[in-house]
């Protein structure tokens, strides 16, 4: 009976589960805890933004590079991905504008360097579609969209009541929170599409993508 169940599990809830201990290891980390909580300070919150700002820069090259890499057979996967990049064009200029309404300033995060952590993340992405294929970038979606779906609202609201924000200081992560859901869910159903095959690539790379997404987060100041 347990077998005829695991057996009906859709790939979706496959990846899921064989990344939920990874994803746990994230969001216990003590930074995000304290977000959650709203034990955050000001410098924190700019800090996130910035990391964010420096690999959300890279997601439309990104897709661009692995709707390149996809094989004929799989159009259906290119599609999507031309799907997501329409999307996904300008998202580095909301999290700019969010830098200047927090009191930051966008011009020096614009010219700055990456953290190390999220400059491995970033390489490994594109390194990874390169030397081992196209659908490893699904696995970074995952970790960024899943994440962002369970957490962003939450801790928007609570930043924005700790720190005393306005709202325009919070665009991305409101646009990634409750708001994405239909986002999440064409995710869900691409993931849902793909082979066995196609799917273990995912599962594998998630697990490598959670652990670099996790050091960014480690490199922010704490309170």
């Amino acid at each position: 009976m347990q077998h005829a169940l695991k057996s009906l599990a859709k790939p979706f809830e496959k990846l899921c589960k064989a990344t939920a201990t990874e994803q746990q290891q994230l969001l216990s980390l003590p930074v995000i805890q304290q977000a959650t909580q709203g034990d955050i300070k000001l410098e924190t919150y700019v800090a996130f933004l910035t990391q964010a700002y420096h690999h959300v820069k890279h997601t439309v090259p990104l897709l661009m590079l692995t709707g390149s890499k996809i094989s004929h057979q799989d159009e259906w996967i290119r599609t999507a991905m031309a799907e997501y990049i329409e999307e996904e064009i300008g998202h580095e200029q909301w999290i700019l504008n969010d830098i200047t309404a927090s009191g930051g300033d966008a011009a020096e995060v614009r010219d700055s360097e990456p953290a190390f952590a999220t400059e491995m993340m970033v390489a490994y992405a594109y390194d990874s579609i390169n030397r081992i294929g196209p659908l490893t970038f699904l696995g970074l979606v995952h970790v960024l969209e899943g994440t962002s779906v369970l957490l962003a609202t939450h801790v928007a609201n609570s930043v924005k009541n700790t720190l005393g924000l306005p709202n325009k200081a919070f665009s991305y992560l409101y646009s990634h929170g409750d708001l994405d859901q239909g986002h999440q869910k064409f995710f869900e159903d691409l993931i849902n599409k793909l082979s066995e095959a196609q799917l273990s690539e995912v599962i594998k790379s998630c697990k490598k993508f959670y652990h670099l997404y996790a050091g960014i987060f480690r490199g922010l100041p704490v309170s």
